[in-house]
């Protein structure tokens, strides 16, 4: 079977050779932790940064560690980095810092499996990735934004979901602020100059747009702990009653689902923040920034589903972390669809369907302009197009349908078998296909590829005639969609003349166009398709 099944993968168009996004991987260097040292003042903007970094060879030969950091240049109106040295066990090491890449010259050149710390002493004023700002109260805050690859504008790093690294962050700042981090608190100390000291450390490797770091004058709350790790709350101190009160709930319910649903929670800590940096939330690993206006003392449904969402990245995109940018869907259409998901455990099926009725729509919204769209990336180069609300809403719904088409059970026991195996590592969308194959014995090439890898949705025309002699219906239905074709199961619902729902019947589309009859008892008042919303469609239906 397994055999087979790769077979059938290489099939797939772009997964015979995975399609993979641009950036310069290097698997030969495999950084394994980052310590960040940085001084912040409330004197001016710019930032002082020590950087180690402790990698191992996986080749013998590398002389050379490329690094991501943005130079300041005379076109940057003053912003950039500037590497003052490069330094290993205190002896200088020659670099180059240039086209906002950072060489770094090895001697002697490291052997094979040997493992290596360097350190980069550096400042500079952050054009973007650490916003230095008031914020709505007009008070000073430090507030990183890292998505999707704005660290390096403040910390050198390979600056790509493909190698994650453990971290920590030692920073020293005007003793009025709090800090907050990825990871456990390790220090907090008052120094003699009116400074302070806070070291956070985060002992699970991540990527690096998860790397989080918020300063500003907080009111903390250790609301919870699930499982042992502690849920806190960290808002503006103006915004305490009312920031405490909206994020008390439903951190710890949806960490208990996404556990048994899907497997163990990765990290340390789960800390809700109020930032001036996102819009919505992000998914900082252990720590999620929220938009300022998050905090409203109403706990509103929207800002209670941007929670669960960003919960449920600490599972995917997180824990499970997508190699390519060009798999990007592994993150946010997996969160979306499992937002869903937990909504039906706690809310109820009809609040469920709803948020997926709600998703098609913005699917065929999206869909107008953009019929060619494809899900899964080919060869991205252009940050900003790594994601669209087609990664988000119509990644939420091939999960949805593929749920339908291989059962209940198959698909949780795909999901386990898939977080388990690719826990704190990295995945594609192969090996998640390998995951739901070898988990349900269904062959799904087919199924991913006409949602991942091509464009278009589907479009439904079609009308009904009843013949009063025969008591049937004579159902003609045509994809009207431009350009692709898709084959899928298709539920027709039947109304008597009452209205009431009187009969199911269940086809399969495999041609643009297709013909059934079914046998009624009386004329039906109407015919619709898909009465139990488990298709991504239009449709049109007539009939007389």
């Amino acid at each position: 079977m397994k055999k087979v099944v790769i077979i059938l993968l290489l099939m797939i168009p772009g997964i015979q050779s995975q399609a993979t996004d641009t950036y310069p991987k290097n698997p030969n260097i495999d950084i394994i932790h980052y310590s960040f040292s940085l001084t912040l003042s409330d004197q001016d903007d710019v930032i002082r940064g020590l950087t180690r970094i402790h990698f191992v060879s996986k080749k013998e030969g590398i002389n050379q560690l490329r690094l991501d950091l943005i130079n300041k240049t005379a076109e940057s109106d003053g912003k950039g980095m500037e590497v003052e040295g490069v330094f290993e066990n205190g002896r200088s090491l020659s670099f180059k810092h240039e086209n906002d890449a950072l060489w770094i010259t090895l001697s002697p050149t490291p052997e094979l499996n040997s493992s290596t710390t360097i350190e980069v002493r550096y400042k500079g004023v952050p054009a973007t990735g650490l916003k230095i700002a008031p914020n709505k109260y007009n008070e000073r805050t430090f507030f990183s934004d890292n998505w999707p690859n704005k660290a390096r504008n403040w910390l050198p790093t390979v600056d790509h979901p493909y190698d994650k690294a453990t971290s920590e962050m030692l920073i020293t700042a005007p003793a009025h602020y709090q800090v907050i981090s990825n990871g456990l608190l390790v220090e907090e100390s008052v120094l003699d100059n009116g400074m302070k000291l806070t070291h956070w450390k985060q002992s699970v490797p991540i990527a690096t747009w998860l790397y989080v770091l918020g300063v500003a004058k907080f009111a903390v709350q250790y609301v919870d702990d699930f499982q042992g790790k502690s849920i806190q709350t960290w808002v503006y101190h103006q915004d305490r009653d009312a920031g405490f009160y909206d994020f008390a709930v439903p951190t710890k319910d949806a960490m208990q689902f996404y556990t048994e649903y899907v497997g163990p929670y990765a990290y340390e800590k789960l800390a809700n923040v109020q930032s001036n940096s996102v819009g919505g939330g992000m998914e900082a690993a252990t720590a999620i920034f929220y938009d300022a206006r998050s905090v409203t003392g109403e706990r509103t449904e929207r800002w209670q589903n941007v929670i669960i969402h960003e919960v449920a990245h600490q599972w995917f995109g997180n824990a499970v972390t997508e190699y390519d940018w060009d798999d990007v869907w592994l993150s946010e259409g997996f969160a979306t669809y499992f937002t869903s998901l937990f909504i039906e455990h706690a809310y109820g099926k009809e609040k469920f369907v709803a948020t997926m009725k709600d998703s098609r729509d913005k699917v065929y919204n999206f869909y107008k302009d953009n019929p060619n769209y494809r899900i899964v990336h080919d060869n991205l180069n252009d940050m900003s197009k790594v994601t669209t609300i087609q990664t988000y809403q119509k990644g939420a719904w091939i999960l949805h349908m593929l749920r339908h088409k291989i059962g209940d059970q198959a698909f949780q026991k795909g999901i386990q078998s898939y977080y388990k195996k690719y826990f704190n590592s990295n995945a594609v969308t192969s090996d998640f296909i390998r995951e739901m194959e070898t988990a349900s014995g269904v062959e799904l090439d087919d199924f991913f590829k006409q949602w991942l890898y091509q464009g278009g949705n589907i479009e439904l025309k079609g009308n009904w005639k009843y013949d009063a002699k025969k008591k049937k219906v004579t159902l003609s239905i045509a994809q009207a969609q431009k350009n692709y074709r898709f084959s899928f199961p298709l539920e027709v619902a039947i109304y008597s003349a009452s209205g009431d729902q009187s009969k199911i019947e269940k086809v399969d589309m495999t041609n643009a166009s297709e013909k059934f009859e079914f046998d009624v008892a009386d004329k039906p008042a109407r015919i619709d398709f898909d009465p139990n919303t488990k298709l991504l469609a239009t449709w049109d239906v007539k009939g007389r």
